[in-house]
């Protein structure tokens, strides 16, 4: 198992986190292996589906055979039951969009990095009580950059993640790092319904390289 400071050291290295579902598991090893080639080492797998769990074993096996190095986790966790699903899965961290303790303890007995999603300085220090190192500000877009800036003086020793809304753009991206994110979650707005629906999986990997790129000159 991944300890919790590799996948933190990748999360804050690529400055990067996608996030995706689809009910097909063969779309979902398509999109995994176009994130993969454009350089992208740390996925967020939503549990967003009724396939999501049978479709996460088959992500597994695929990375574990295929792309040596990459990391999938599981987001929208939101019971102890579903967190426990995905840990026996072999899921590398767990993403929330909740605050919930019995999900921090059983990722804190796995030894596993735990994302909660927080809206409000009483979240953050609620989860920060709790064990979190990093912090999903959600929803991002609701919140903005100007958001992270206040409370990261508040919080000096949390890592912070936007998403929800947030453009693969540079600007806003600057913004963004420039208030003192770490990294961006990025879903729809990098794996449209468009590009999916149309199976360009070339073009998702095109549009990840030119934001990796733009990430690391950020």
């Amino acid at each position: 198992m991944h300890n919790k400071e590799h996948i933190t050291g990748l999360i804050t290295e690529n400055k990067l986190l996608p996030l995706f579902y689809n009910d097909s598991d063969e779309i979902s090893i398509q999109i995994l292996r176009a994130l993969y080639d454009a350089g992208v080492r740390i996925v967020e797998y939503t549990n967003r589906g009724e396939n999501a769990l049978h479709n996460f074993k088959l992500l597994k096996k695929f990375t574990e055979e295929n792309l040596p190095g990459m990391h999938l986790g599981i987001g929208t966790i939101k019971t102890k039951k579903q967190a426990k699903k995905f840990i026996d899965a072999g899921c590398d961290f767990i993403v929330s969009p909740i605050i919930s303790k019995e999900i921090a303890e059983i990722a804190d007995d796995k030894k596993l990095l735990w994302i909660p999603g927080c809206m409000t300085p009483t979240e953050i220090a609620q989860a920060e009580e709790l064990g979190a190192e990093i912090i999903k500000i959600f929803p991002g877009n609701t919140l903005g950059p100007a958001f992270i800036k206040s409370v990261k003086d508040v919080f000096p020793d949390l890592k912070f993640i936007p998403t929800g809304g947030v453009e693969p753009e540079e600007n806003n991206l600057r913004e963004w790092f420039k208030a003192g994110v770490v990294a961006v979650g990025l879903g729809s707005k990098l794996i449209s319904t468009n590009m999916v629906n149309d199976k360009n999986y070339l073009g998702i990997r095109q549009l990840t390289e030119k934001l990796l790129q733009i990430l690391k000159e950020i």
